[in-house]
């Protein structure tokens, strides 16, 4: 029998239209390429990673998004949420009333006291905002009146696995894409030669993991992943050709393993083969653009001397942001900084010195450099962990020393930079930042926002999963947080 004949009968109707449609997807594709190709004769180089059909959906404000992610959950109350009041609660039991019966977690579930504790850091006002800004964050505080903060933003999760996963994916189950993914899917990026989503993840005093599926791609192509660069030796492995390779070579073995790839996506379909073959030759073009991105000699001495002296340590807080900014610079649509060692639980006073001693002065300076190089206002930068911390002591709590639980129903986010109006303030906890009393913000919302800035409206942008049309957001209403937007 004609093998051709025999494959036809032996599929199953389901197979057939799945086939059948990637095939009409290659033809619409196809014809897309071309209609990009006529434009790019007069406009110039096609582009690599070129937008969705009718993305965005609106103009957007911000052209790229840097999320400076604090993996661990930074205590609110000893950076943004100031309370002064909580002076004379020192050591008292928090009231009832205020705790209720919510939920808390297994570490401090078996304390049979929950004492207040309250910052021991100074905090001063700041900017023409006259924003209340801890003293561990002084870098931090003279570009307050760029940025809105936000103070009562919640989230659903109590634990830092499902958390850290729902404050990048809108899902505590594993599995979803990343709103890097979602806005490499959606926009593109500019540049050919770098990746649409970059992860960087420097070094810190450890803590809790990172999991892959915070910059990762879900349900969408893999080609969306984000690509974590290294922050010690070559940034990407086995990037550069072995010894005695040349660039001609590789270029005709590339050649080569496109033509095989090619064949099995004919006889298969798979858009998977698709991902790899535009990968390989992102490999290829990041050879010469990566180097170029991580030389920083011809940063001006300014410019160094503005993130301080550990930009020049690659790994470092500092050097990320520097290489943030140079790669929203090149075209790259996102940037994720994950820094890791936020989880206090306790020693916090010397752990988030520790943290803030890290990151302050690399924070401040980014959002200073993207403003003086005309970047900020096309710039969408967020700050932010996964949850906030407790106003109660978990352990011992004395003058000097104390740590703090997980706290789910408060914490802080600022925004800055493209579509955000920097100097505003969003939102208000009660008198021990236990509580939500004006103004909350879902982290759904947030996603939204970000989104909007981008130009995408978020109820319309979404992706086939297992017979649901799958938002970021989730399936429940999410409302764009205009009070922050310029």
């Amino acid at each position: 029998m004609d093998p051709i004949f025999e494959h036809q009968l032996l599929q199953t109707r389901r197979q057939f239209f799945g086939q059948t449609g990637l095939r009409l997807g290659g033809l619409a594709l196809a014809n897309m390429l071309g209609s990009q190709t006529a434009r790019a004769a007069t406009t110039g180089e096609l582009r690599v990673n070129p937008p969705l059909p009718g993305f965005p959906h609106f103009p957007p404000k911000a052209k790229a998004v840097i999320y400076l992610h604090m993996n661990g959950g930074p205590p609110q109350l000893d950076m943004w949420d100031y309370k002064p009041q909580l002076q004379k609660f020192f050591d008292t039991e928090i009231p009832k009333e205020i705790r209720g019966d919510q939920r808390i977690t297994g570490m401090t579930s078996g304390q049979a006291r929950f004492p207040v504790a309250p910052s021991i850091f100074k905090f001063d006002q700041h900017g023409q905002c006259g924003r209340w800004v801890s003293e561990v964050q002084p870098y931090t505080a003279k570009i307050v009146d760029e940025i809105a903060l936000i103070k009562t933003v919640h989230t659903n999760a109590i634990n830092h696995d499902p958390a850290c996963t729902f404050v990048m994916t809108g899902s505590e189950v594993p599995g979803r894409a990343s709103i890097g993914s979602w806005l490499a899917y959606g926009l593109g990026s500019e540049s050919n030669n770098l990746p649409a989503f970059v992860c960087l993840m420097p070094r810190s005093g450890g803590g809790q993991a990172l999991f892959s599926r915070m910059w990762g791609s879900g349900f969408l192509p893999t080609r969306y992943t984000g690509v974590t660069l290294r922050g010690a030796g070559d940034p990407v492995l086995y990037l550069q050709n072995p010894e005695g390779v040349g660039s001609s070579d590789r270029r005709v073995m590339l050649d080569a393993l496109g033509k095989l790839n090619q064949r099995g996506f004919d006889k298969f379909g798979d858009p998977e083969i698709q991902t790899r073959i535009s990968q390989y030759e992102m490999a290829f073009r990041m050879q010469t653009s990566v180097p170029e991105l991580v030389d920083m000699s011809k940063e001006p001495a300014a410019v160094m001397d503005l993130y301080g002296p550990d930009v020049k340590n690659s790994g470092s807080f500092a050097h990320s942001a520097l290489m943030a900014r140079r790669l929203v610079e090149r075209g790259v649509r996102v940037v994720q900084i994950m820094h890791r060692g936020w989880d206090t639980h306790g020693n916090l006073p010397n752990a988030l010195k520790s943290q803030c001693k890290d990151t302050d002065q690399g924070v401040g300076a980014l959002i200073a450099d993207l403003k003086q190089s005309g970047l900020l206002d096309s710039t969408l930068v967020i700050w932010g962990g996964e949850f906030g911390r407790t106003v109660y002591s978990q352990g011992n709590l004395t003058a000097t020393d104390y740590g703090r639980d997980h706290h789910p129903r408060n914490f802080c986010m600022w925004m800055a930079g493209g579509g955000i109006k920097g100097g505003t303030v969003l939102g208000e906890t009660d008198d021990f930042s236990y509580n939500i009393v004006d103004t909350p913000v879902h982290l759904n919302e947030i996603n939204a926002t970000i989104l909007h800035c981008m130009g995408i409206d978020h109820s319309r942008f979404t992706h086939p999963l297992q017979g649901l049309d799958v938002r970021l957001t989730g399936v429940e209403p999410a409302r764009v947080v205009t009070e922050i937007l310029g």
